[in-house]
């Protein structure tokens, strides 16, 4: 039976990947600093120190994560993400993994081309690490581009990593941290006005959870090098998104904007060709929107 390894496996992407790479016949250990459903508790920096054992897929999702409030409010708490990638790549020299997965973001993209008339629509190639375009977004995003950088360094140095920049993941079961859920929230109890941080023209790339782990385990298993993005090329603005959701619940709220709000870049749509190459999205957002709305809110 082969074996994977899941960092940070009781977040909202790791709980799905966990339960995919289980039902593919691997088994699986995984980990997080929040554990449940039979994580182990454990600190990703601690078991990169002392570990060695060696597993034939890892899937590297242990990070401190937040949404767009802690993005921009606490900058400082998302620079422990560099350390836990060093680690990953010490660790992975010295136990030679069969694959790794590191998951980048598109918040690595320069903050530069994430706006404008016309907007861009962000390929693998707009990230070079000699900056020439402009740097990423915040601390975060800095995290994620040296982060692929040392995936780099990793690959000269004989290990196989497949790196992969998602876009606007969202899924039933994900925080209300994150827009999507808390704007599938707000829809369920009929909000009237339906609040948006910003003016709600900010764009975004929503790909379903289930077509991001798909399309992951597909690269993977057709040996496809990264980077690679995980998107669907559709742009959505905010004020769109709560259209829809108002609309599939039922109702027409006015929209109430929270200018002084965290709000992002203006448009952070990617390109998909190369994810099209071995795969192809299976949920639109508005079976995403159904989805969110039937299944109720998710609490941690």
């Amino acid at each position: 039976m082969p074996t994977a390894l899941v960092t940070g496996g009781a977040g909202f992407v790791g709980r799905h990947f966990t339960r995919a790479l289980a039902e593919a016949g691997y088994d699986v250990t995984a980990f997080d600093i929040n554990p449940r459903g039979g994580v182990r508790l454990l600190d990703a920096r601690s078991f990169f120190s002392a570990n060695t054992e060696r597993y034939d897929l890892v899937v590297h999702l242990a990070a401190v994560v937040g949404g767009r409030a802690k993005i921009e409010g606490e900058p400082l708490s998302l620079a422990v993400d560099l350390e836990i990638d060093a680690g990953l790549f010490q660790w992975a020299l010295r136990t030679r993994p069969g694959r790794i997965v590191y998951y980048s973001s598109s918040a690595a993209y320069p903050i530069t081309l994430q706006g404008g008339d016309p907007p861009n629509t962000l390929a693998e190639s707009d990230i070079r690490f000699d900056y020439p375009l402009g740097g990423p977004d915040l601390s975060y995003g800095l995290a994620k581009l040296v982060g692929e950088q040392l995936a780099e360094y990793a690959e000269a140095e004989g290990l196989r990593v497949h790196v992969f920049r998602p876009f606007s993941g969202y899924g039933e079961d994900q925080a209300l941290d994150y827009p999507f859920p808390s704007f599938a929230d707000r829809a369920r109890r009929r909000d009237d006005p339906f609040t948006i941080w910003g003016d709600g023209t900010q764009v975004r790339d929503w790909i379903h959870i289930s077509d991001v782990v798909a399309a992951t385990l597909s690269a993977v298993d057709h040996d496809v090098p990264g980077p690679a993005n995980l998107c669907t090329g559709r742009p959505t603005s905010f004020n769109d998104l709560a259209r829809m959701f108002a609309d599939a619940a039922g109702y027409s709220p006015d929209l109430k904007h929270v200018l002084a709000a965290p709000k992002g870049v203006a448009y952070r749509v990617g390109d998909p060709t190369k994810m099209l190459s071995f795969y192809t999205p299976k949920i639109s957002l508005e079976e995403g929107i159904d989805r969110a709305l039937k299944a109720g809110p998710w609490r941690s």
